[in-house]
């Protein structure tokens, strides 16, 4: 029998993690530590989709590789997927790492001119050329470190002009590829300078101006909203988030990080895809999210670096059955390049269990992007986008930290990097 030719093999490896059976929706409970594993197994690909995946003696009977990746003694898992980040700014804040160890909090730098609005600042000032430059290079940390998708927000800004460049460096950086990027819409992250005592104006201009516009050139799949107390609060972020729908904007929102404010209910109100952060959730929030079908996206990175000691209640979502996704929060204030340490933490600090953290990285994260039936999982049909581990189980990933340990990056079926350096 002639052998059917294949663009590209990844050839048996220990441990594939396949995250089969959750393309339809994300893993609940129980579900998150079944990950499909396969031993010895081998998946067959070409052009960007996955053709086959089984056993290598099968693989090598049916296919001819035009490149072969050898995964011998290695685990291999899909690309990781991270929910939330706030991937386009310009400038550092490594100042207030002193201001918060000595007791400054989040919304008083922000109170001070500081946090956010200084981010704005030097992201207003810098040219989108630059900024285009500046992001390439995040993102090619990002994918030697594993992660083949992110959802990117907009946010530093805080007019449309800026706005809108935020998110056109958003779209040139996905055509450019080959990191995947999926656009949402922040413009509600803080309250502009020009608006300061003056939040109703903001709210009027984000939803009567900004959201129509964005859409209307369809820059955003998605509307995001800061629901906090002395921000956005509740009636102001419905009324961004109804805009963002009348906009086609599916809404997802910051809910309840620093204050019991009520944005897990809002979030199933609004019908949001996901609802992120949750340290101070209600049991009534959770349970109403549920029956919304909204997706708990969880940043461990983020009280960490906050310096605060609460942490979302990963173990209480998933005993709720509310699907879970893990994101970084990347972004001036949370500076992690690498998805693996966020794993780690989900795994000391949220008490997820290793195969808990990975579902949440890979399946359910696509999911809260809107892309589970595209990526997320090594299955028929699907994106080819996986990571081959410097380590015979996945388990790893939770266990050793602070270091990368993605041997080699595949990304829409082609070879993107290797130990820690981009393929040309």
């Amino acid at each position: 029998m002639s052998k059917i030719q294949a663009d590209l093999i990844v050839n048996n490896a220990k441990q594939l993690v396949t995250m089969r059976g959750h393309s339809q929706k994300p893993a609940i409970g129980h579900e998150m530590e079944r990950l499909g594993i396969l031993e010895h197994a081998s998946i067959a690909i070409n052009n960007d989709q996955i053709v086959f995946v089984g056993s290598a003696d099968e693989v090598k009977e049916r296919y001819s590789p035009n490149l072969m990746i050898d995964a011998t003694n290695k685990a291999v898992t899909p690309g990781l997927v991270d929910p939330h980040t706030h991937f386009v700014f310009a400038g550092s804040r490594e100042h207030e790492l002193e201001l918060k160890i000595k007791g400054a909090e989040y919304l008083e730098i922000l109170r001070q001119g500081g946090g956010i609005l200084r981010t704005v600042r030097d992201t207003r000032a810098t040219p989108k050329s630059e900024l285009l430059r500046i992001c390439t290079e995040r993102a090619h940390r990002l994918l030697c470190n594993g992660t083949t998708t992110i959802e990117a927000k907009s946010g530093y800004g805080l007019n449309l002009k800026d706005e809108i460049k935020i998110l056109e460096v958003i779209s040139e950086l996905n055509r450019a590829g080959p990191l995947a990027l999926v656009p949402t819409f922040l413009g509600a992250h803080a309250i502009a300078p020009e608006f300061a005592n003056k939040v109703s104006e903001q709210v009027r201009a984000i939803c009567d101006e900004w959201i129509p516009k964005i859409a209307e050139r369809k820059l955003a799949m998605f509307c995001d909203v800061f629901c906090e107390k002395g921000v956005f609060e509740i009636q102001d972020s419905r009324e961004i988030l109804e805009a963002g729908i009348r906009g086609g904007l599916r809404p997802k929102i910051h809910a309840d990080e620093l204050y019991p404010l009520g944005g897990a209910e809002l979030a199933a109100e609004m019908g949001a895809i996901s609802a992120d952060h949750l340290l101070y959730a209600s049991a009534t929030g959770l349970s109403e999210m549920r029956r919304a079908n909204v997706i708990a996206t969880v940043l461990p990175a983020a009280p960490l670096t906050l310096m605060i000691d609460k942490y979302a209640d990963a173990r209480g979502i998933i005993t709720e059955g509310v699907p879970l996704a893990i994101g970084s929060d990347l972004c001036p204030s949370c500076w992690v390049d690498n998805q693996q340490m966020v794993i780690a933490l989900a795994c000391y600090k949220l008490r997820l269990t290793p195969a808990e953290a990975l579902t949440a990285s890979t399946i359910n994260a696509a999911h809260a992007i809107g892309k589970g039936g595209e990526i997320g999982s090594i299955e028929v049909g699907k994106k080819a986008d996986l990571i081959v581990l410097d380590a015979p189980d996945y388990r790893f990933l939770g266990y050793r930290f602070g270091s990368n340990q993605v041997n080699t990056v595949v990304k829409n079926g082609k070879l993107v990097a290797r130990e820690g350096r981009l393929v040309a």
